[in-house]
Parts: C-alpha cells; sequence; structure tokens
C-alpha cells in the first residue's frame, strides 16, 4: 500500500508509516526479524514465488485428481485446473505481491480484463503443450521412453507449468498490475 504520512503534533515533524499486512507481520516476529531486510528487498518476488508456488501445487494435484483419478480428458482437466487457480491467483497477485491499489471500478475492470486476458493466452499455451505433448505424441513417447502414460502426462504437465509460471510473472508485471510502477491508482 501507499506510504501513509502521520502529523506529530508533539515533534512538528512528519512520520511515514507503511500499512503492515500479514507477511509484514510475520517478518516482525523475534525469530524472522533477521530476515526482514532480504525480504523488504525482494518483497514481490519472493510472494510471487510463494503464491506461485502454491497456485502450482493446487493446479498440479488437481490436474491429477481429475485426470488421473476420475478419467477426465486432459484438456477439460487442465481448463478445470485453470479457473480454479487464475481466480486464487488474481487475488493473491493483487493484495499481496503486486499490492494493487486500484480501487475504481474501470481501473478494477482493466484489471480484471487484462489479468484474465493474459492468464487465457497462458492457458492456450499449455494447452497447446498438453495436446501436442500428451494428446498427440503421448502414446509413442511414453513406451519409449519406457514410462508409464500417467507418468509421461505428470512430466508435460509439470514441464507446462514451468513455462506457464515464467509467462504468467512477465504478463502480471508488464502489463496488469501496474498501476504501482506508474506511481498512480488507476
Amino acid at each position: 500500500m501507499a506510504d501513509m504520512q502521520e502529523f506529530d503534533t508533539n515533534t512538528d515533524t512528519h512520520t511515514t508509516e507503511q500499512k503492515k499486512d500479514l507477511f509484514d507481520k510475520l517478518m516482525g516476529l523475534p525469530l524472522l526479524r533477521i530476515f526482514e531486510p532480504f525480504f523488504t528487498r525482494h518483497r514481490e518476488g519472493l510472494l510471487y514465488l510463494f503464491f506461485g508456488g502454491l497456485a502450482f501445487f493446487l493446479n498440479m494435484i488437481l490436474f491429477f485428481l481429475f485426470h488421473t483419478k476420475l478419467g477426465m480428458q486432459e484438456g477439460l482437466a487442465t481448463a478445470i485446473c485453470w479457473v480454479l487457480c487464475v481466480l486464487f491467483q488474481y487475488f493473491t497477485n493483487k493484495v499481496w505481491v503486486f499490492r494493487s491499489t486500484t480501487r475504481s471500478t474501470a481501473g478494477l475492470l482493466k484489471e480484471i480484463t487484462s489479468f484474465f486476458g493474459g492468464r487465457i493466452f497462458t492457458l492456450l499455451v499449455e494447452e497447446a503443450i498438453i495436446f501436442v505433448f500428451i494428446t498427440w505424441l503421448g502414446n509413442s513417447i511414453a513406451p519409449a521412453l519406457s514410462l508409464s502414460r500417467n507418468v509421461w502426462d505428470m512430466i508435460v504437465k509439470l514441464f507446462a507449468q514451468f513455462v506457464i509460471i515464467v509467462l504468467n510473472y512477465v504478463i502480471s508485471k508488464l502489463f496488469v498490475f501496474t498501476d504501482k510502477k506508474k506511481g498512480t491508482a488507476a
């Protein structure tokens, strides 16, 4: 959040106080204080990795359950995982990673449209990877590598997730949560 200034009437000075969230408060705990300077310097990247990691595991677990355990077609399983994970990612990226201060209806609509538009693009990239390496080539590659089809499918899904994580960060940083860089709230 933006810095808020308080006027101290007793000393005629301004003090700057930054609004603290859950992660700032955690870094203030005695055992974690030693990491606070590092966390403060690299906050955005660390939180993106943390929440990206949670979204990654959520995506992988859901794909495993839907595709492997329930027998759902891989494209449909990927799409359902995408919807659930993108909702999780939007909230966590907006609130904690990029600390978006967008409040106006027009600004929120632009932010949401940009976020989901970027995620739709990466969904298409992921679906293409899944289609080529699981649907189209999976029956040839898995036996050639002496892997079960389920193991091969999870390896492809893992590879696709790494590609998507990088693309999603670039899109979010450059095109979605930009109000902080410009210094204005949309």
